[in-house]
């Protein structure tokens, strides 16, 4: 069974462990990788954003910067003019806790003030290390996401040796910079970031070793969805390669999944779900039975 943790925001605790939340991805950006200029305009990622929740999200994570491979960074201001009118538009509107995805502290103390409960760090607090002061004010919610190099960098980087150990080792120091902030454990998620600088081939292996980031005692987000080792030759396919990365992420121990089409991924989780949490005492309480007719 999967081991429960209260996550606790300012406003809010959430119960993580009893079934997998669904953090639907909302790009307020021009460039995305999956769906970039889609919802740029405040009107349609405002629309996006209530759609999301009715569809099954239990988290709205906005990203007002792109982090696909190759995507250059932009200003804090040009961020903040992408974030802040579709947060002021949204505050009250949902019942469901809004994640900003950045990495810089002055984007999230203004998403912070502006209704947001949870930063979501893609840098593993590498870019600035002043968020975690802002998140510790403001009693917010923190994800660390492991991200080696930058999106400018990702496709000249080699493979990474001893791929687990080498997130665990970086997750750690990651932790250690926020702690020393004050940034408090039953804040933090961590994230194992697939894509992030990481070798196609890897994000599978990652998929496959989740359960070596149980020794931080820490509940685990994973975010494969339309990542670029699982693009198929059409939307549809590729939607399909999704389900079956986030079936891996919770049998594997994701406590949340991050996911673009709700909607859909909400059916996976749900069947998931139910066969993870499967109880097995009576398969237990059988098999010395089973041995016994099996002349063992």
């Amino acid at each position: 069974m999967q081991k429960r943790y209260q996550w606790k925001l300012k406003q809010r605790e959430i119960t993580l462990g009893d079934r997998t939340l669904l953090v639907g991805v909302l790009n307020a950006t021009p460039d995305s990788f999956s769906d970039g200029g889609k919802y740029s305009d405040p009107d349609r990622a405002f629309a996006r954003a209530i759609e999301l929740e009715d569809e099954g999200a239990d988290i709205l994570d906005i990203g007002a910067e792109s982090t696909r491979p190759g995507s250059q960074r932009i200003s804090e201001a040009e961020e903040l003019r992408r974030l802040i009118p579709l947060l002021k538009r949204l505050r009250g509107k949902l019942a469901i806790p809004i994640s900003v995805d950045t990495y810089k502290s002055g984007v999230a103390e203004k998403a912070l003030e502006h209704g947001a409960e949870i930063i979501n760090d893609p840098s593993g607090i590498l870019l600035d290390l002043q968020l975690p002061r802002v998140v510790t004010k403001y009693d917010a919610g923190l994800i660390i996401n492991h991200m080696r190099g930058t999106p400018e960098t990702w496709a000249k980087l080699p493979p990474i040796k001893d791929l687990m150990r080498s997130i665990t080792i970086d997750l750690e120091a990651a932790l250690h910079r926020a702690r020393q902030i004050g940034v408090q454990k039953h804040q933090i998620v961590i994230d194992p970031g697939l894509g992030f600088g990481k070798r196609r081939e890897q994000n599978s292996e990652i998929l496959a070793n989740l359960s070596v980031l149980r020794s931080f005692d820490l509940p685990v987000l994973v975010g494969p969805s339309r990542k670029l080792f699982l693009k198929k030759e059409d939307e549809t396919l590729t939607e399909f390669a999704t389900a079956g990365a986030v079936a891996a992420s919770i049998l594997n121990g994701a406590h949340l999944v991050r996911v673009h089409d709700v909607k859909a991924m909400k059916s996976v989780v749900e069947v998931v779900d139910a066969i993870r949490q499967s109880d097995y005492s009576e398969m237990e309480t059988a098999a010395p039975q089973l041995r016994w007719q099996r002349g063992q």
